[in-house]
């Protein structure tokens, strides 16, 4: 299809996390915009097009027949993007495939062959090529200055969450091979883009995880190609790593490194000094580079309200270079042939994976978890089926971490929009557990999709003729700020209008299943677990700090005095013992562990249970503030932005958990017992609980 001087309407397809960073480069490029978003959840694409103007739609179909659009941004998950693509390829309409563009190299021959046949474009969402310091890099390559290439490795170091705390249905878990078909295109387009087609020598595979059910998943992979004469070498490291995401070429006349994850590049090279000079001269030079990268980043970053983050750049980048009147070679479907069939011959020599145990069995299940696929709702279904109970899980897709125990565990894919279908699913439930929890930008969007949907649960379990519906709020609701007051169940939660959205839509959840319970006899029973740690929990847990990567994080406040830590196992035993206790309806249980530990003691026992020292400092809540005051009048004042929520001091002071809590209220009532000695509680909470993947 011919370019139009107009800009291009595009239609984005996956209205998920990634879309957003598509609408932001299509909104500020001159060469498109954003026409209409789809996606099977219509109320997630209505609230993405409301943000640009665009029109939504719950089907592919439905937005062809519009003829709203030019073109498609494909950014579903990677099972789909072959149908999809060949869908809008017959409609006529040019297509961008966000990485992995297929599941095989034939997959892609595929959509080659249709999109040759209609004649459009195609291009892969390999949106890194577009990072402004690796046109940089390819210019230093072209002028000489690194020399006749012999190596060219590109890292890929970052931790990968999902492979230690979940959620494992995501489709780069279903199989030991997504994971090279989902993270693999970063560095492979880079390889293939410098030197060309690739020739796979060598496959190795490192530090394995047994995910729950069974199945293994390698978190390091090892690369070894040629391009001509020219070795290729590429690392992937998933395991809680210093992020590391460069590419490096070495050369007859100099070393290049592209940090294409800050946007930085630093070249090192030999100077014709004398050899008193030449060492001085070779590390003023890199420390000039570092220093003018550093201030080009930073001022670009401030002067544009952080809209130009490396990341946000690379999409941008793509977007012109794919848009313009010239599209770029580099994300057409030649070199994504070249890069996807790299990619097959590396999986090729991929040694036989390990997979979950095949279990068979009919469960019938009494009990049932919605949000049973996350941190707390995993170690819950567990403990559940350890217990003797059958468990049905509502989750957003059909795959579970429970192909170990399938004779105990149905997953089942349900819309929490979807009342009847929510009844139909509590057919034969006695016991309704809603783990469910979403996180909103707007109070608008959270009384939508966070209390409205805790209510549509309630009154589903009320017309299915459910015994009992144990909700889980938060001990973020309770204003936390005053060390001198302690908290129990009896504790209000004040004025909530300006606190965090997340407390403040837990509280309203809260206040209204209660006016159920009073109203209509609705059996309902609350928790509020504290810092939930344990086997299946995030390192980078965001209830003690705000983390800067696997090393480093700013604690809320000093971090001396003790926070409200529990156990995963201990918050599941006394949900279990809410299931059935006569005395539990109408009751909220503030799930604390006793006393064990400070921030700082948290982190000192990592060191000594783990021999991983992180880098602590205390964070001044009034700083934190401050700064979020000064972003809340940027967004709201240059960028505006609507419906945006500035919390209180109180509020921020509330993350540090100053107030103590007394945890006697579920002990009395419930018989809970958790665990009361530090060390096991160290060795339950820290050491077992493989924080880091290895």
């Amino acid at each position: 299809m011919a370019q139009s001087p107009t800009p291009r309407r595009i239609g984005i397809i996956g209205a998920g996390y990634i879309a957003t960073w598509h609408a932001d480069a299509l909104k500020a490029s001159p060469h498109a915009t954003v026409a209409a978003v789809c996606d099977v959840s219509l109320s997630t694409a209505e609230a993405l097009a409301a943000g640009y103007g665009a029109q939504a739609f719950g089907s592919v179909a439905d937005m062809v027949a519009a003829k709203l659009v030019d073109a498609v941004h494909i950014l579903t998950p990677p099972h789909l993007h072959l149908p999809i693509a060949l869908e809008c390829i017959a409609a006529g309409l040019d297509v961008l495939v966000e990485k992995p563009v297929a599941e095989s190299a034939a997959e892609l021959r595929k959509i080659a062959a249709a999109a040759e046949a209609a004649g459009v474009q195609f291009h892969a969402g390999h949106n890194f090529l577009a990072v402004p310091g690796y046109q940089r890099l390819k210019q230093a390559l072209d002028q000489g200055r690194i020399g006749r290439l012999s190596s060219v490795e590109v890292n890929w170091h970052l931790p990968l969450a999902p492979l230690r705390s979940g959620p494992y249905g995501l489709w780069l878990l279903r199989q030991s091979r997504n994971l090279l078909l989902e993270l693999g295109p970063h560095p492979f387009s880079f390889a293939v883009d410098l030197l060309g087609p690739l020739t796979i020598k060598h496959l190795e595979v490192n530090q394995p995880i047994t995910l729950p059910g069974g199945a293994v998943r390698h978190q390091g992979w090892r690369i070894l190609a040629e391009a001509g004469d020219v070795a290729v070498t590429l690392n992937l490291s998933m395991v809680e790593t210093h992020d590391d995401r460069s590419l490096t070429l070495r050369g007859s006349s100099g070393v290049a490194r592209l940090d294409y994850a800050a946007d930085t590049l630093i070249l090192a090279s030999d100077n014709a000094a004398d050899l008193v000079l030449n060492p001085f001269l070779k590390q003023m030079s890199l420390a000039g580079q570092h220093l003018r990268e550093g201030v080009v980043n930073a001022v670009r970053q401030l002067v544009s309200l952080n809209q130009k983050s490396p990341y946000g750049l690379s999409f941008r980048g793509m977007v012109d270079a794919v848009w313009g009147p010239e599209p770029a070679p580099q994300f057409a479907l030649a070199a994504a042939g070249h890069v996807m069939q790299a990619i097959d011959d590396a999986l090729a020599m991929m040694p036989t994976p390990v997979e979950a145990a095949a279990v068979t069995g009919t469960p019938r299940p009494r009990v049932m978890v919605i949000g049973g696929t996350g941190f707390i709702g995993r170690n819950l279904t567990r403990r559940l089926v350890a217990a003797g109970h059958d468990v049905r899980v509502l989750s957003r897709g059909a795959f579970g971490p429970f192909a170990d125990i399938a004779d105990h565990v149905e997953t089942v894919a349900v819309s929490l929009r979807d009342k009847q279908a929510l009844i139909d699913a509590m057919d034969g439930i006695d016991v309704v557990f809603n783990l469910a929890k979403s996180m909103d930008d707007t109070w608008e969007a959270a009384l939508e999709n966070d209390v409205g949907t805790a209510l549509r649960v309630a009154e589903a379990a009320q017309e299915a003729g459910v015994k009992r519906l144990i909700y889980t709020g938060t001990i973020a609701s309770y204003d936390m700020s005053d060390p001198r007051q302690t908290i129990t169940e009896d504790t209000e939660f004040g004025d909530m209008s300006d606190r965090n959205l997340y407390a403040r839509s837990k509280a309203e959840c809260e206040a209204r299943l209660l006016q159920m319970h009073r109203d209509g006899g609705l059996p309902l029973v609350i928790a509020r677990p504290g810092i939930v740690i344990g086997e299946g929990g995030p390192l980078q847990h965001w209830g003690i700090g705000r983390w800067h990567g696997a090393g480093a994080v700013r604690i809320w406040g000093g971090g001396t005095h003790t926070l409200p830590f529990v156990l995963a196992d201990d918050v599941s035993d006394a949900l279990i013992m809410m299931m059935d206790h006569p005395d539990a309806v109408g009751r909220s249980f503030n799930l604390i562990g006793d006393p064990m530990l400070s921030a700082r003691g948290y982190f000192d026992a990592i060191q000594q249970s783990l021999g991983a020292r992180i880098k602590v400092r205390s964070g001044d809540l009034t700083v934190f503030w401050a700064a979020d005051g000064v972003k809340y009048l940027l967004k709201t004042k240059v960028l505006r932005r609507h419906g945006v929520v500035r919390p209180s001091l109180k509020d921020w002071k509330s993350r540090a958990h100053f107030s103590p809590f007394d945890n006697a209220q579920p002990k009395a009532v419930l018989g809970w017992q958790p665990e009361a000695d530090k060390q096991r509680f160290i060795e339950r909470g820290i050491r077992d609980a493989n924080l880091f993947g290895l």
